[in-house]
């Protein structure tokens, strides 16, 4: 019985290594040949496993050193001229892919140093469908696990007006724009019950709409702050997100963090 099982054994595809593993296994006890054949399918697993990550390198490769490291901002962005109390973080070209192909004008805000970047999905960063993205994509994220988050998403303009560089005031009111953003806001859905307030900014020639959302059933957060322009092919939307707990303590750190974006 023993000599009939163990002809069954994977065999490699060399002859002079077939015939001294078969006398091999003439002699070899069953146990010990079971745990060598397990040892080779782990050895196989394993190396397909790695190959399987392999393919994963170039997300890893386009993420700067501190999204991959994740670690706070305050070691590496400099200190805000106007507040000491937080860093500046000015988008530039090696930040996303849409920086990088001139379809999102720069960007920037301040943020307290104990954030951290966070890494985005090639998919949602849209570095696949740039420079003609059809949907929204993901420009930045930073979080703070006792504070909150925030991000930066990027419309294209067509996708809201059929009007070349129209301006925001062109697409529409606040609550015009809101209602075709807002489920980019929450994570899943919008109901204008959610909205509690509505304003206008204006920053030198650049005209912004503000937003201040409670939303229970959001996956960003119950509490969501917001703010959005147009300039050129894109509408930048920058999102302050908090839970109950976070919201409590922090929603006068987001307010700031919000009014210092600027495109």
């Amino acid at each position: 019985m023993a000599t009939a099982s163990l002809t069954q054994l994977p065999l490699t595809s060399s002859s002079t290594t077939t015939s001294t593993k078969s006398n091999f296994s003439a002699t070899k006890p069953l146990s010990l040949q079971l745990h060598a054949q397990k040892q080779e399918q782990g050895k196989l697993i394993i190396r397909r496993d790695l190959l399987r990550g392999l393919s994963f390198l170039p997300l890893v490769i386009k993420v700067s050193p501190s999204q991959a490291k994740e670690i706070e901002v305050g070691s590496y962005l400099p200190t805000s001229s106007s507040d000491p109390s937080f860093v500046l973080f000015k988008a530039s070209t090696k930040d996303t892919p849409a920086l990088r192909a001139g379809n999102v004008a720069p960007y920037q805000f301040v943020l307290p140093p104990t954030w951290k970047q966070l890494r985005i999905a090639n998919i949602l960063s849209g570095n696949y469908c740039q420079p003609k993205c059809a949907e929204p994509w993901v420009e930045v994220k930073f979080e703070d696990e006792k504070q909150g988050k925030i991000q930066v998403i990027a419309s294209p303009l067509i996708r809201l007006t059929n009007k070349p560089n129209a301006t925001i005031e062109e697409i529409g009111s606040p609550e015009k724009l809101i209602a075709s953003l807002g489920p980019f806001v929450t994570g899943n859905s919008y109901d204008p019950d959610e909205l509690l307030e509505t304003s206008i900014e204006k920053l030198g020639d650049q005209t912004y709409y503000k937003y201040a959302l409670e939303t229970p059933f959001a996956l960003t957060g119950t509490h969501n702050l917001a703010k959005a322009t147009a300039k050129g092919s894109t509408v930048v939307l920058f999102v302050a997100s908090a839970n109950e707990k976070q919201w409590q303590t922090s929603q006068k750190t987001l307010q700031t963090i919000l009014d210092s974006f600027q495109v």
